[in-house]
């Protein structure tokens, strides 16, 4: 199963946008856009830049944990990982992001 996009909108108006692997589980979550349109645009930005090496951040939380940020090539985070547990389990994270980003299919969430 292909990896999605999901578009929604959150309790405080804003839009956001989650990419899924194909198991559903969330490998990136977006910042909040004012709009759908950016949100939209996000994804496409999303697309692009997943699948170069130099995009991706790699961190580590206050806790310790590994994590990572997708960024643009104006610098700006597209979107954040989830923690995790091992620095190995952040790579595999990566990977699904350049696996899965360029071909996902986007799902809007905000549609009735």
């Amino acid at each position: 199963m292909a990896g999605k996009f999901e578009i929604s909108k959150s309790k405080n108006g804003k839009f956001m946008f989650n990419l899924k692997a194909g198991n559903g589980q969330v490998i990136l979550t977006s910042e909040m856009y004012e709009t759908k349109a950016s949100a939209v645009q996000g994804v496409e930005s999303c697309k692009k830049n997943g699948a170069m090496d130099e995009r991706f951040e790699k961190a580590t939380s206050k806790s310790g944990q590994p994590y990572f940020n997708l960024k643009a090539s104006n610098g700006q985070v597209i979107g954040r990982s989830e923690m995790y547990a091992s620095a190995s389990s952040m790579e595999n994270g990566i990977a699904s992001v350049k696996t899965n980003a360029a071909s996902a299919s986007v799902k809007d969430l905000t549609e009735g």
